[in-house]
């Protein structure tokens, strides 16, 4: 497992060398293919896993069938919040792989106890906890509020910022999902992007050409999402902290 010089998941770039040192010998690498599922409703949630890239949805079915995205989780974050939050599973919600990766696979009881065992880790992890619950909430009233154009450019630059390049596998049935439209809706809308220029969208393959052209047409949701998770988790992989445990320690008073 890396050593942490060589994270790529912003939470374990968080966390201070001790608390990371005791999640390593249990981590292990594996490949997000598409359409996995990391755990499902009401079934015990048995690994949790920190994406390096790619991009995992949660995801609300009803009890007709039809399923829709309230949530993207991606290398900044954690699937299993559950288990966070002292749960076993979540019945009403899964999650699958929608832009397949990698990431690093954990027991999901071994991490509950080390969770127990550190406060520091517990913070981080709440922290995480908050900011992706902000991000669902973000959603649900852009979901209402903002047309979906403007909501299609704002997943297409998250899920930029979940990749290791411009270039990334995004299927129409993803993008549907993810905006509770129609498959002719999203040729529609990504027909009119790739006609402005903005980007390159063949056989479910998307290129990011204009990202700042992308910003420009995306809702203001895109800016207030990353800026709270800036906010409340502070360091990015590449600009840690080295004295992550002494802050944590001082945030809780």
């Amino acid at each position: 497992m890396p050593h942490r010089d060589q994270r790529t998941n912003r939470l374990l770039s968080l966390l201070s060398d001790d608390d990371y040192e005791r999640l390593r010998p249990h981590l292990s690498k594996v490949v997000l293919e598409y359409k996995k599922s990391l755990y499902e409703a009401s079934r015990p949630i048995e690994h949790v896993y920190f994406p390096i890239d790619g991009v995992a949805s949660l995801v609300i079915t009803t009890a007709e069938g039809a399923s829709t995205e309230v949530g993207t989780i991606g290398s900044e974050g954690l699937v299993g919040l559950p288990v966070c939050l002292g749960d076993r599973e979540a019945p009403s919600s899964s999650v699958y792989v929608q832009v397949p990766g990698t990431g690093l696979q954990m027991d999901a009881g071994i991490f509950r106890r080390e969770l127990d065992r550190s406060l520091t880790l517990n913070l981080t992890m709440l922290r995480y906890a908050h900011a992706f619950f902000n991000q669902v909430a973000q959603s649900a009233a852009c979901a209402h509020l903002h047309r979906v154009e403007q909501r299609c450019c704002r997943w297409l630059l998250m899920t930029r910022d979940r990749m290791p390049s411009d270039d990334f596998l995004l299927t129409q049935e993803f993008l549907g999902m993810m905006l509770g439209v129609r498959r002719t809706t999203v040729t529609e809308v990504m027909g009119s992007l790739q006609k402005a220029g903005l980007i390159r969208y063949r056989r479910g393959h998307v290129s990011i050409l204009e990202p700042e052209a992308l910003r420009q047409r995306a809702c203001e949701c895109y800016e207030i999402s990353k800026l709270e998770f800036d906010r409340l988790l502070g360091d990015t992989p590449l600009a840690p902290r080295a004295d992550k445990s002494n802050r944590l320690l001082s945030a809780i008073g």
